[in-house]
C-alpha cells in the first residue's frame, strides 16, 4: 500500500475487492458492476485556503494536490468517509455516530476504555458476577449488558426535540464482525432493564455475507410499521449521547463462537497472555498470568449517511 501523486494529471486507480474477484472468476458471464461507493478519507478540509492571496481559484489547491492512497482490494480497510448526496444546499449539521456509554445503563464500556468479551463458562464463573462494559459471551441471553450505538446531529442548537430531518435519519446499518470470534444476538427486552432470565433459545442473528477474510457483515433495519430488535427510534426526551435532534439507535449484544470456547488456538496464535490482573469490581478479578486475550473491532456503518465508527472489543479467556 502507498500514496498516489495527486500534484499533476488526476489519477484514476480501480481494483476489484476480493469479493468482486471472486465472483468474476465463476466465469458465468453475468458479473456487472450494479452499486459502488466514494470516499474522501484522505481530504483534510482544513486545508482549504479562502486567505490565499493568488484568488479563489486557488482557495482549494492544497486540497486537490493531497497524495491519496492506492487502490487496495481489501474490502475492510477502506471507505470510513463515504460521500453521500443530498438534494439541498441548506444543511449546517451532518449526523453522527455515537457510543452511548452512560453508567447503569447496560451499555457502559469497561474501566479500560473498550467492551469486554468473556468466551467460555470457565472465564464467567472464574469472574463470578459481571462488572459494566463486561458481555457474557457463553450465554449472551443471560445479562442486560449490550451495544449501543446512537445516531443523530450531535449539535444544539437545534434542540434534542427537534425532528431530524428526513434525508439525514439512518434507518438502516451494518454491522461488521470477525466471525472466528463473535456473532451477534438480540439487545435485551426493553421491559426488562435489570436481567433477562436465562433463554437459550433465543438465537443469534444471521451474517448476510461472510467474505474471504472472514469478516461478517449483518444488515439491520428500521421499520416503522413492525417493531424492530435492534434499530428503534431514540426520541428527543431520551438519554441519548447525541447532544441535538436524534434519530435512530443500534443495540446488540455478543456471543462468543464455537472456536473460541472450545479452543484455545486462536488466543495462543494472535492473542497475548496477561501480565496484569484483569479488573472486575462487582465480582472475582483475574489474576496476572492466568487469562489470555485478543483485541477485535466490530464496525457499525449508517447505510444512508454513511457514517462509520469501530468499537474496540477485547475477548478474554481463563487459562
Amino acid at each position: 500500500m502507498g500514496f498516489l501523486d495527486n500534484s499533476g494529471d488526476i489519477i484514476l486507480d480501480a481494483v476489484l475487492t476480493d469479493a468482486g474477484r471472486r465472483r468474476i472468476s465463476m466465469g458465468s458471464g453475468e458479473f456487472s458492476i450494479a452499486k459502488f461507493a466514494l470516499g474522501d478519507d484522505e481530504i483534510d478540509y482544513g486545508l482549504y485556503d479562502k486567505n490565499n492571496p493568488n484568488g479563489s481559484a486557488y482557495y482549494d489547491t492544497t486540497i486537490l494536490q493531497t497524495p491519496i492512497l492506492e487502490a487496495f482490494t481489501n474490502n475492510t480497510s477502506l471507505l470510513k468517509s463515504k460521500l453521500m448526496s443530498i438534494n439541498r444546499n441548506n444543511i449546517f449539521n451532518l449526523p453522527v455516530l455515537k457510543l452511548f456509554t452512560t453508567a447503569g445503563k447496560g451499555s457502559a464500556m469497561h474501566s479500560s476504555g473498550l467492551f469486554v468479551l468473556a468466551v467460555d463458562k470457565a472465564t464467567v464463573d472464574n469472574l463470578d458476577i459481571l462488572s459494566a462494559g463486561i458481555l457474557n459471551g457463553y450465554k449472551p441471553n443471560d445479562d442486560v449488558s449490550h451495544i449501543r450505538v446512537d445516531q443523530g446531529i450531535d449539535s444544539v442548537p437545534p434542540s434534542p426535540e427537534d425532528e431530524i430531518p428526513t434525508d439525514l435519519l439512518e434507518t438502516q446499518y451494518i454491522v461488521e464482525v470477525d466471525n472466528r470470534f463473535a456473532a451477534i444476538f438480540p439487545p435485551p427486552d426493553a421491559s426488562n432493564t435489570t436481567r433477562m432470565s436465562t433463554n437459550t433459545s433465543i438465537p443469534s442473528a444471521t451474517p448476510s455475507f461472510v467474505d474471504d477474510d472472514s469478516i461478517a457483515s449483518y444488515y439491520f433495519s428500521f421499520q416503522a410499521r413492525r417493531a424492530s430488535t435492534y434499530v428503534t427510534n431514540v426520541g428527543g426526551t431520551q438519554e441519548s449521547s447525541i447532544a441535538g435532534p436524534r434519530g435512530t439507535k443500534l443495540k446488540l449484544r455478543l456471543g462468543s463462537t464455537l472456536d473460541t470456547r472450545t479452543s484455545d488456538y486462536l488466543f495462543t496464535q494472535i492473542g497475548t497472555l496477561s501480565t496484569t490482573a484483569f479488573s472486575n469490581p462487582a465480582g472475582k478479578p483475574l489474576d496476572a498470568g492466568t487469562w489470555r486475550y485478543l483485541d477485535t473491532t466490530v464496525r457499525v456503518t449508517g447505510v444512508n449517511t454513511g457514517y462509520r465508527i469501530d468499537i474496540p472489543v477485547r475477548l478474554i479467556k481463563s487459562v
